[in-house]
């Protein structure tokens, strides 16, 4: 388990070093984000702690070993997103970062005895489409070059804080500044439109503002081709793939890269929190302080209503001038900030923002891989291709997501979930005792507060687990009766447990109305807020959710530049 472990009397002087000195910077929150920010402001010098509430730092990109010998990806669970700069800049690979490629990368079964496996391969994405659709064979390349150029277009705003207008007081130079950088950022993106032209220009609208199931039907015939894609259009929201703009969230989630390959989703030698631990290293070797069991209560106010430090939740007292938040807006502003010093309008768009969630992740320990009844070799008890990559569960067609999708809207968990299996002990052999495996499963659709029950009822929690181990079964036989032990983790559980408010893994809803210079708010997303010397640096902020890193880089970037001028 990624854990910081100390005596009692590292912690009592770890504690006396970080209230006996005036921070340069504090960072609320010890997620990927919070690290990454953390580690470029030590970088330039400045005197950084983290406080993280938990006991463990990486926020949702951890690992525990909630069952012995089982290390589990509690939350996140696979890696693209990381921003290749990220990686780079902070000598993350040096660091200890290993990435595993996936290949196969998809797979999902189909009931009557078929099967599409999808991967890096354009042989094999031929061949394997081909069973089901000549012409959709032929159109997939196509469909994968147009994602990708999208990429690329999308690639310099991601690692760039939006073109904001200044808020509240500044000086001339400040001024002349920002509007120099606004007319650069517009530049640059009129020039980036004008080289993809006007037919792909078009097209890239098309997709953001369209439902994925359009953008789908438009390419493709094959139903289990148009599903295991949509998957990544409604994957971590409360949307169906017939909800405008779901399109944009089937890009998001293929716009990440391992190891320069695009779109390509890796397992993490040692779990998800192996990207925490790696990060972490690059900042203290920086000089971060890394506190954890530390949790914040509220932030404190001095002078002209700028922060100057934080109170934690023992009363101990630390100072800075300036504080980067890695919690949800919502967390940040409702519950860290005095009452009183923010105006209603803004409150009200923050208490307003979708914060919904309908996702559950269950993580297993069995003694068997799961022997899927459409592969021949059915038996074979070492890993074969259909489980190295995501095994796609009950999403045969869109329509199969749909009636899911529908049931939540019922206030009901689905019938029949959609579910996104990954065993990441077929390709890490650090995180299982020899011969049994770790299995995560990414279940949709599970509200916040069903109607027929409550996830604090074990009876109910159970019920629903084991419909969806029954769903395997249907697949994979005998899937119930390998299972050693599970940790499930509800909406509710999330916001308990990782701070993720409504459950929401993006820290807020990556809708159209929620991205870019609209996240977290309109007239708020260059990672500064109306509290002067207060900053967020996580999700919630531009460019939104996923272990990208960009947030914590991109804010990191903002607090130096705002100390120059």
């Amino acid at each position: 388990m990624w854990r910081r472990q100390s005596s009692a009397g590292s912690r009592s002087d770890a504690v006396r070093a970080l209230k006996d000195r005036k921070w340069d910077a504090l960072v609320i929150g010890g997620g990927h984000n919070g690290l990454v920010a953390a580690a470029y402001l030590a970088r330039s010098g400045l005197s950084v702690a983290v406080l993280e509430r938990r006991h463990i730092i990486g926020g949702a990109a951890v690992t525990e070993e909630l069952i012995p010998g089982f290390k589990f990806s509690r939350c996140s669970y696979l890696q693209s997103l990381l921003r290749p700069t990220v990686i780079k800049e902070l000598e993350l690979e040096r660091h200890g970062l290993k990435l595993l490629k996936r290949n196969p990368s998809s797979f999902t079964p189909c009931i009557d005895g078929r099967y599409l496996l999808l991967g890096p391969s354009k042989d094999l994405n031929h061949s394997e489409i081909s069973k089901f659709s000549k012409q959709d064979a032929d159109a997939f390349p196509r469909y994968e070059s147009q994602l990708e150029s999208f990429c690329k277009f999308l690639d310099p705003v991601l690692d760039s804080p939006p073109p904001e207008s200044l808020e509240g007081p500044s000086s001339f130079k400040a001024r002349i500044k920002t509007g120099l950088n606004k007319s650069l950022f517009w530049a640059h993106c009129l020039r980036r439109a004008a080289s993809l032209g006007q037919k792909d220009m078009v097209d890239f609208m098309d997709l953001l503002l369209s439902p994925a199931s359009k953008v789908l039907n438009n390419w493709f015939k094959t139903e289990v081709l148009k599903a295991t894609l949509a998957t990544d259009a409604v994957i971590g929201t409360t949307a169906s793939v017939h909800t405008p703009g779901s399109g944009y969230v089937l890009l998001h989630h293929v716009m990440g890269e391992t190891y320069g390959d695009r779109g390509i989703w890796s397992y993490v030698e040692g779990g998800m929190g192996a990207v925490s631990l790696a990060i972490s290293n690059a900042a203290r070797e920086a000089g971060v302080h890394i506190m954890t069991s530390t949790e914040v209560s509220e932030l404190t106010i001095g002078d002209f209503d700028a922060v100057n430090g934080v109170l934690l939740a023992d009363g101990t007292q630390v100072h800075s001038s300036i504080v980067l938040s890695n919690a949800t807006p919502h967390r940040t502003f409702l519950e860290l900030v005095p009452e009183g010093l923010l105006a209603d309008d803004f409150l009200a768009a923050i208490k307003n923002s979708d914060y919904n969630s309908a996702t559950t992740k269950i993580n297993l320990a069995v003694d068997t891989l799961p022997h899927f009844k459409c592969c021949k070799d059915n038996t074979h008890l070492d890993a074969g291709p259909q489980h190295f990559g995501t095994i796609h569960i009950g999403s045969e067609s869109m329509e199969e997501i749909q009636s899911a999708y529908q049931d939540t809207l019922n206030g009901l968990p689905s019938q029949r979930p959609i579910i996104e299996m990954t065993i990441p002990s077929t390709l890490d052999r650090t995180i299982s005792p020899p011969g049994k495996h770790v299995i995560n499963l990414f279940i949709q659709y599970t509200p916040y507060e069903p109607t027929d029950g409550s996830w604090k009822d074990p009876a109910y929690r159970e019920l629903f687990a084991k419909r969806c181990f029954s769903l395997i079964d249907e697949y994979a036989p005998g899937f119930s009766s390998s299972i050693i032990g599970y940790d499930m983790l509800t909406p509710p559980d999330l916001e308990r447990e990782f701070g993720l408010t409504g459950g929401n893994i993006f820290h807020g809803a990556m809708g159209l109305d929620s991205l870019f210079l609209m996240r977290p708010v309109k007239g708020w997303s260059s990672y500064r807020t109306p509290i002067r010397g207060l900053y967020l640096c996580g999700s919630g902020a531009h460019p939104g959710g996923g272990v990208m890193g960009a947030p914590g880089r991109n804010a990191a970037h903002v607090v130096l530049q705002d100390i120059k001028t």
